[in-house]
């Protein structure tokens, strides 16, 4: 598999002039390798030429187990912590004929340390963005990554039944204490890592679509919107539920009603060579068309996978067009300062003919 995808690798690298791509511990690294990683103080990078063997810079501490991960004829330059990581560049550099040669990195994830030390090895070498065309590898995913995908939606689904049937959710306890709580239920669901610190805001508080949960009480009548994810084998879900603690106010119940609507609308949109951006328009027009179009203040959506933000964006200007195995978000969200907002996400997988709902949690308004 990986091998299949370092060839594909190649012929992009190739068609876009880069005579070697420099990679992150991160998601692309793992797709293309299998090998998982971190940033730390001890700089790593993958070398991969577009012709020869691929090379790896890394601390003499994580040699062996990158070893596991990396193709058999991978060249290896590891520092000691005593000698410092500077001569691994310039060796590896020299060996591969960097200098003065275009060298692709993730604009995204490359800090200003490895830059600057590639800079340093590879005189007047020349470093691009790969976002442009890199993205367009992972994106369409297969069907060992979207049995992956299905694991982490179905860890964060049962995590979050868990919350519900403890009674975890009510008035009175703060929205920290129920975002641990939620933290607590999908590591023993089985989620692997952090998708991402969850989201747990009620009251005001939830007219913030990214406001981090805080030691305010929730209070009966709040809506109270979670967001959250699990990790499979790498994969990551991201879902949304806004529930309401007792009655909900009539403000309250047509946002739900709007919002729900909105979700349907852009679910229902997504089919093959589809416009990204069309996933956008068919749930802004339910929401503008209910008054509340100045309330929707982000994307419809944006693609999931090894990163819980990735391509492709459900965004108006994106005309990129959706093909089988993209999948992505669907999570429309009206917000009005000081009354409180409603979010419903779900992840949706293009198929060969339309589209699938993978998230299968209820949607109607739940009041607890």
């Amino acid at each position: 598999m990986h091998a299949h995808r370092l060839t594909a690798l190649r012929r992009l690298q190739r068609a876009n002039n880069i005579f070697c791509l420099a990679l992150m511990p991160g998601p692309n690294l793992h797709y293309f390798t299998g090998m998982a990683g971190h940033l730390s103080e001890r700089p790593t990078v993958a070398l991969l030429p577009a012709e020869g063997s691929p090379a790896m810079i890394l601390p003499v501490l994580e040699a062996q187990a990158a070893q596991a991960h990396l193709p058999a004829d991978v060249r290896l330059f590891a520092y000691r912590d005593e000698d410092g990581h500077e001569g691994a560049f310039q060796q590896a550099a020299a060996e591969l004929g960097l200098a003065g040669q275009t060298i692709g990195i993730e604009y995204l994830a490359m800090r200003v340390l490895e830059a600057r030390r590639i800079e340093q090895a590879a005189p007047g070498c020349r470093l691009l963005a790969t976002e442009p065309w890199l993205p367009q590898l992972r994106m369409a995913k297969d069907e060992t990554e979207i049995a992956a995908m299905r694991r982490a939606i179905d860890i964060a689904q049962r995590a979050l039944q868990r919350l519900l049937a403890e009674g975890a959710i009510r008035p009175g306890r703060t929205e920290l204490e129920v975002a641990a709580d939620l933290q607590v239920a999908l590591l023993r669901e089985g989620s692997q890592a952090e998708a991402f610190t969850p989201i747990v805001v009620a009251g005001p508080n939830s007219a913030l679509p990214h406001a981090g949960p805080s030691a305010r009480p929730m209070a009966a009548g709040e809506p109270v919107t979670l967001d959250w994810g699990a990790v499979y084998d790498g994969y990551r879900s991201d879902l949304t539920r806004t529930y309401v603690l007792g009655r909900p106010s009539a403000d309250i119940r047509r946002i739900y009603d709007t919002v729900l609507a909105a979700n349907e609308a852009g679910r229902l949109a997504g089919r093959p060579d589809l416009p990204a951006e069309e996933v956008d328009r068919a749930a802004r027009r339910v929401i503008a068309a209910a008054g509340y179009g100045e309330y929707f203040i982000h994307r419809t959506g944006h693609g999931l996978g090894l990163e819980t933000h990735e391509p492709p964006y459900m965004v108006e200007g994106n005309p990129e067009p959706l093909r089988a195995g993209v999948t992505y978000t669907v999570e429309p969200g009206v917000y009005v300062p000081g009354l409180g907002g409603v979010r419903i996400e779900d992840d949706v997988l293009i198929t060969a003919t339309g589209h699938e709902t993978l998230s299968t949690l209820p949607r109607e308004m739940v009041s607890l």
